[in-house]
């Protein structure tokens, strides 16, 4: 598999957001999971008008979480933070020198959103140790310097959650279609839900 249409559509992305560095992934909700993972995140607090893989993810990591109370905190438009972390989940937003310093936000490339590839997402960060580590998370613990993967010996834990190349050529081919708008979605109150 050649990895250069992944490495050119993050290069973009890095200088489109002012982020120094940025980790393709198969979707924002998994992008989500491995910078969790990567902080060790134990609790949290966020809106609960977002989508449901949201407290999903949080039942699968066993991560404590609650919601947050205040109208200007659940009615988001574009991008919400966890609280008590560095993470925030702005797969409704794409927009030039959005990067936050000392952050990591989480970008969609879903139907409905700004930048219209179909699925796929990206994390935006400045920590180049946690680069290394989620470069490395996202396709099965492996070195890409190693080829054939079989040549490599030790593997971190990873996850099988790689972009492909086809996805980022399409993404290539619509970045001058991103709509800088941030976008609002009406969401259910997930407090109404059980989830079992």
């Amino acid at each position: 598999m050649s990895f250069e249409k992944i490495k050119q559509f993050e290069d973009y992305l890095s200088l489109y957001t002012g982020a120094p560095y940025v980790v393709m992934t198969d979707c924002c909700t998994h992008a989500l999971e491995l910078c969790f993972r990567h902080d060790q995140v134990q609790e949290c607090r966020f809106t609960p008008y977002t989508y449901i893989s949201i407290p999903m993810l949080m039942h699968r990591l066993n991560i404590r979480y609650g919601y947050v109370d205040s109208y200007m905190d659940t009615a988001w438009i574009g991008e919400y933070q966890f609280y008590n972390t560095r993470i925030w989940d702005s797969a409704r937003l794409l927009k030039e020198g959005m990067y936050r310093t000392g952050q990591i936000q989480c970008l969609s490339f879903g139907y409905d959103k700004p930048l219209n590839i179909g699925h796929g997402g990206a994390i935006l960060l400045d920590d180049q140790d946690a680069y290394q580590k989620l470069l490395r998370q996202r396709y099965d613990g492996r070195d890409l310097t190693v080829s054939p993967w079989e040549e490599q010996q030790t593997f971190e834990i990873g996850y099988h959650y790689r972009p492909t190349p086809e996805d980022a050529a399409r993404g290539l081919e619509l970045i001058g279609s991103i709509d800088q708008q941030p976008k609002y979605k009406e969401y259910p109150d997930l407090r109404k839900i059980i989830i079992k």
